[in-house]
């Protein structure tokens, strides 16, 4: 089995990073820096840095706070949230980032994904999409502006345009588990893998051991993200990749 990354995120609001569930209630639980720091001694495999706040606010990403998050990790670091311009990329990506997360913009805009591609190269280009279950139960749609607006679009097709236009990698949040603290969704991972073939990230919906371990035994992902589990220091990155060692993740 290929390597499998555990990936730490940080979800940022006014300068803090927050925490909540199905992307509402949210709570502060600290200084992005001093996370970004503590997770890279854990050994994470990656860093993701979401302003989740930025698309809806009609602003910038905050470009100072990535460059302090910069200067504490030596591992390759995403940065979402705001990204609308291919000069936002070149900004976000001469702050240190190694890869920026396009999502609402990109919905908005596809040909951003295929000119950072062109730019920049697919590497650093990461489709993220937050997908919900539609109520008849026969596929995902993609919701954008941190959940705020269903735009009706077939999650799947979607991945499927993204990845042809240069998206080199797919952040794959699940709206119906983001925070539930249940399990990854299984299904939601399974449905994309089997129509791109560039790494998909699972995040939403990690409460425990168990769950890293089912999402790469299911083969349903090649990197784990998690947030609150790391953040309320329930376990360490350490302790996950102790556990998942039987799974050929990096130690």
């Amino acid at each position: 089995m290929i390597t499998k990354r555990i990936i730490p995120c940080l979800d940022v609001k006014d300068g803090r990073v927050v925490k909540g569930v199905n992307f509402v209630g949210l709570k502060e639980v600290g200084d992005p820096a001093e996370l970004a720091k503590r997770y890279y001694e854990q050994g994470a495999d990656e860093l993701v840095f979401l302003d989740i706040t930025a698309t809806h606010e009609h602003r910038d990403t905050m470009v100072h706070i990535v460059e302090k998050v910069a200067e504490q990790v030596f591992m390759p670091f995403t940065v979402g949230g705001g990204i609308r311009t291919v000069q936002d990329i070149k900004a976000i990506l001469r702050a240190g980032a190694d890869k920026v997360s396009l999502n609402s913009a990109a919905v908005r805009n596809p040909d951003l994904i295929r000119e950072g591609a062109s730019l920049f190269g697919n590497q650093c280009i990461v489709l993220a999409v937050d997908g919900r279950k539609r109520e008849s139960g026969d596929g995902w749609n993609v919701v954008i502006n941190g959940g705020r607006i269903d735009t009706g679009l077939d999650a799947i097709e979607w991945i499927k345009k993204g990845t042809e236009l240069g998206a080199g990698e797919i952040l794959l949040t699940s709206m119906d588990a983001d925070g539930t603290k249940n399990g990854f969704d299984i299904p939601f991972l399974k449905a994309v893998r089997k129509e791109v073939h560039v790494p998909v990230i699972a995040s939403g919906g990690c409460g425990s051991l168990a769950h890293f371990a089912e999402v790469f035994e299911e083969d349903a992902a090649d990197a784990a993200l998690a947030a609150s589990l790391f953040h309320y220091g329930e376990l360490t990155v350490g302790e996950v990749k102790q556990y998942l060692k039987e799974i050929a993740v990096r130690l």
